[in-house]
């Protein structure tokens, strides 16, 4: 039996961006023209999030790029004056498509819809499909089976491609910068590979006989290297050596070169500037020419592409405020499910808890920010209320007993065992969510753990209502107590379930009762970052690791990422987040991640059975099942065009790990 009822989480980022594709037109003499002058153009529409464009023919601005606008990445067309938008045929059955180009009326694609035969190795990999088909169901897989493939690009004559690649190599765990390589390989062939370059991404053509492409450099600086070689793949001294072509100082990458060779269109990171901006570089002269940070100073700029003749920059930004289009960020939004019976929502905050009745989401709005604190969201979507703000909040757990008791912690996130954190329970009156318009709800705060303990965080109620498992740091170590959830610990209303020098994180009770599973890494207590699911008993015996990326004593199973582990209603399945599908885009072209094991899967209680729910280059977290009767969660009642919600402000960050005081 597949898992049934509803999941929600949150992702990181995600629904701020808000967008669009754009281009400008560029002067054929830099020197004498002003870009700031050319006007933008708009060239999606404003539904959804629409990026990684690239232009489809020499004669006008018709656009080949990815949309989310049915629940997951696909792969649209669109052009200037045309009001309807085209979906492309691709697989089917895949929810993750990115980088598409058309060349020669096929159409080349990242999918992520074929199951690598190993974990921890990234599902990406290039296929095609020819436009001209009627039916549009013939899928070509170019990747060979085994072999990882990113960021495609093909050559001027449509006659090579070349890729960001893995290889066969297992995934070894970097995030920052992908450790691909440049692979050429015929259209027509694509078996014969060739690695024309190691260590670089995003490859680009000049032509046929030249890729540019990025990667850091050994002085820190992310640059855009250059490598030309003879127009067949015979040539003896591959791998090349290639040329730095932009110099230290200033980060560039995801470069899209012009058709003759002589300039680059790049994304840049300057020191003196917070956004990422667009820039064309002349490598004869070392010139950069500025192109949005004029027009557009304060909006981050992504992943330029240029038209054939080189009359046209796109690239994609926040579509702003003002703009037409979706200008809210819906409180709830469906996310499409590979599970027939498994409802997928996306939420915009993290740390979602239902209620007991479903009506009702718990999440704290932002779990870094001061101003953060716990809001209650109805389940439709239609309102929301604060009940503690000013405070940094984070891990929720809705009293499974009581319909006005919320479970949270208050403190910093992601800090040190001594760091003080509490477990507060907050009551607030069900009846003011009825109370007119108001958007706070008065609430009453308990605090349960003594603040001398350090750490205490991620509290989960008992299903019986009556006591709580969370993870303190009291003993010099993270481990699990349990403490009654209307008290707290005093009185001598504690009891630690675990002990060791390790972490024990993220608890989370079964639904029956008997059984709480958790986070650790107790295996491998030397390694802060592998975490893997332990259950135990609720009196501390029989503790076991569900082992779900294979089997005890593998070499897989010590690489596990598993956080955010919680139960399906009846207890037979588990919902957490992991790092098995390694990672599916390259993370230096998108806004900032924090880790790579953000994808969503399902297994079964005693680890098999694994499913792999979510897709896409983002960070997919803090997911919650709901325990209630599915029946009061009518998909159908999701009110998406009544929902409120923030204004969209396009601010989200940089890669943090991108350093410009090098």
């Amino acid at each position: 039996m597949d898992p049934k009822g509803t999941i929600i989480f949150t992702t990181v980022g995600r629904t701020n961006y808000g967008f669009d594709v754009f281009s400008v037109n560029l002067p054929s003499d830099l020197n004498h023209s002003k870009l700031s002058d050319s006007s933008e153009t708009r060239l999606t529409d404003g539904v959804s999030i629409n990026y990684n464009a690239q232009f489809i023919n020499h004669h006008d601005q018709s656009i080949v790029y990815v949309s989310e606008r049915s629940g997951c990445p696909r792969i649209y067309s669109s052009s200037i004056g045309v009001p309807k938008t085209q979906q492309l045929p691709t697989a089917a059955e895949s929810l993750f498509h990115d980088r598409p180009v058309i060349k020669n009326n096929r159409l080349y694609f990242i999918s992520a819809h074929e199951q690598p035969q190993q974990p921890f190795k990234s599902w990406s990999a290039l296929y095609s499909s020819d436009l001209d088909n009627q039916n549009g169901d013939v899928i070509t897989r170019l990747t060979p089976y085994g072999v990882v493939d990113f960021s495609p690009a093909i050559s001027r004559s449509g006659d090579f491609i070349a890729v960001a690649s893995y290889g066969s190599r297992p995934w070894e765990g970097d995030f920052h910068e992908l450790h691909t390589d440049i692979v050429v390989f015929k259209e027509s062939n694509p078996e014969k590979r060739v690695i024309v370059c190691e260590k670089g991404g995003w490859p680009t053509w000049s032509g046929d006989e030249t890729i540019y492409f990025h990667r850091q450099a050994d002085d820190g600086w992310w640059s855009i290297f250059q490598a030309s070689f003879p127009g067949d793949l015979e040539f003896s001294e591959f791998p090349l050596t290639p040329i730095r072509v932009t110099p230290p100082g200033v980060h560039c990458f995801t470069p899209a070169a012009m058709h003759d060779g002589s300039r680059i269109a790049l994304a840049t990171r300057r020191g003196n500037q917070t956004y990422r901006h667009i820039e064309i570089f002349e490598p004869a002269t070392k010139t950069f020419y500025p192109v949005t940070e004029t027009t557009n100073p304060k909006f981050h700029h992504y992943n330029p592409f240029v038209s054939p003749n080189s009359e046209f920059l796109g690239y994609h930004r926040f579509r702003g405020e003002s703009s037409p289009g979706e200008s809210m960020i819906p409180n709830i939004e469906p996310v499409v499910s590979p599970i027939k019976g498994l409802r997928m929502l996306r939420i915009s905050g993290s740390f979602p808890s239902f209620s007991p009745a479903g009506d009702l989401i718990a999440i704290n709005p932002d779990f870094v920010d001061a101003d953060g604190g716990l809001k209650v969201v109805k389940s439709d979507g239609t309102k929301r209320w604060s009940l503690l703000k000013n405070r940094v909040a984070f891990c929720n757990c809705w009293s499974p007993t009581e319909k006005h008791v919320i479970y949270t912690s208050i403190g910093p996130i992601f800090e040190a065992v001594r760091t003080p954190v509490q477990v507060a329970r907050i009551t607030f009156h069900p009846s003011d969510l009825n109370n007119g318009d108001r958007d706070e709800i008065a609430s009453e705060i308990k605090i349960l753990t003594r603040e001398d303990t350090g750490n205490n965080a991620f509290p989960s109620c008992s299903p019986d209502g009556k006591s709580l498992v969370f993870r303190s740091g009291r003993s010099g170590h993270k481990n699990l107590y349990i403490m009654d959830a209307v008290d707290g610990e005093w009185e001598g209303n504690l009891r630690q379930l675990t002990n060791g020098p390790w972490i024990d994180t993220m608890p989370s009770w079964s639904p029956k009762g008997d059984l709480i599973a958790f986070s650790s890494n107790r295996h491998n207590p030397e390694n802060p970052a592998i975490f893997s699911i332990y259950v135990i008993k609720t009196d501390g015996s029989d503790l076991k690791r569900i082992h779900v990326a294979g089997v005890e004593g593998s070499s897989e199973v010590d690489k596990e990422r598993i956080n955010h582990v919680c139960w399906s209603k009846d207890g037979e399945w588990m919902l957490f987040t992991s790092n098995m599908g390694s990672v599916t885009a390259e993370p230096v072209s998108m806004p900032n991640q924090f880790q790579p094991y953000g994808e969503l899967y399902v297994a079964k209680s005693d680890g098999s059975g694994l499913r792999r729910l979510t897709w896409n280059g983002y960070e997919d977290g803090t997911p919650a099942w709901f325990h209630g009767d599915d029946k009061d969660l009518d998909f159908g009642k999701l009110h998406l065009d009544v929902q409120d919600g923030d204004r969209l402000n396009g601010q989200f960050d940089e890669p943090l790990w991108i350093k410009c005081d090098i």
